[in-house]
């Protein structure tokens, strides 16, 4: 490599061309193969340098707990979920569609690792993601109303392709945290998609989703998320103690003794399900 040239790919940035310029030129010398092929092989490498540096960018100030996939998630331990099914979810259709999920359980079943593998998913495609825990972010919106920073920080999580909200349970919080996260949700709902994990039962989270604002505009945090409660469709039900719930249209029945979500598309209004998605085991 000649002087100019590497003070050329240094002027340019081009710090992983540089590095393998000599490795490629001996093999493209030995295969004989055309200048162009060259070239091609170094902008090759060079973009997926950028293409790796991108995504450990994207992954850092996503604050990942952990770099949970869905490739390394032990199956083994929690035979109740549905491969087949989180796969699904992985091609990120919900986050094109901009549609909400929900993971529920009790503590221990996956719920976060799950929702952080699919947040993983997202990351590796492209997409602005951040995870964080529902006390912190309550806590971020209250201290927000301080230094009257609460718009800044509402435009933040409104742009992200996808938000993870984890641990979202029992809280005590005061109606300004309700109202500021009532906005968010708000200004999110069709536009970007949040995924949120909680120990709430299905009941629960339907109770909530059905409360409305009262005086002052005063609204529970769920019921923000799960706006318009008689238009949600299940995406996946009962098994080892995780649901999955997303948007759409549908009821909530009682199958037994267990609640679980159906798809009003599928089955009649007002009747139990009995097959489809209700019968799948997460």
């Amino acid at each position: 490599m000649t002087e100019e040239l590497e003070q050329l790919l240094k002027n340019l940035k081009l710090k992983r061309m540089l590095s393998v310029y000599d490795e490629q030129l001996r093999a493209a010398e030995k295969t004989q193969i055309s200048y162009s092929e060259f070239i091609a092989g170094l902008l090759r490498t060079q973009w997926h340098d950028r293409q790796e540096s991108a995504l450990e960018w994207r992954i850092q100030r996503a604050n990942l707990p952990e770099r949970w996939s869905l490739e390394t998630f032990p199956w083994s331990r929690q035979p109740g979920v549905n491969r087949k099914q989180l796969r699904t979810f992985a091609e990120l259709d919900f986050v094109a569609k901009h549609e909400n999920l929900v993971l529920t359980g009790p503590t221990g079943v996956g719920k976060t690792g799950l929702a952080c593998g699919l947040l993983l998913k997202a990351l590796q495609n492209g997409h602005r993601c951040q995870f964080v825990r529902a006390q912190d972010l309550f806590d971020e919106m209250y201290a927000s109303l301080a230094d009257r920073s609460t718009r800044q920080l509402l435009n933040r999580l409104a742009r992200l392709d996808v938000l993870l909200i984890d641990e979202f349970g029992y809280l005590n919080l005061k109606p300004e945290q309700s109202n500021t996260f009532f906005k968010l949700m708000e200004e999110r709902y069709h536009r970007h998609s949040t995924i949120i994990t909680t120990n709430l039962g299905l009941r629960r989270v339907a109770e909530l989703s059905r409360q409305q604002i009262h005086g002052g505009g005063v609204a529970e945090p769920c019921s923000a998320l799960l706006s318009h409660g008689d238009h949600q469709r299940s995406v996946a039900a009962r098994a080892a103690g995780l649901r999955l719930v997303g948007n759409g249209a549908a009821r909530v029945c009682a199958a037994g003794s267990r609640n679980v979500l159906f798809d009003a598309g599928h089955h009649g209004r007002g009747s139990t399900c009995g097959s489809c998605l209700c019968n799948s085991a997460i």
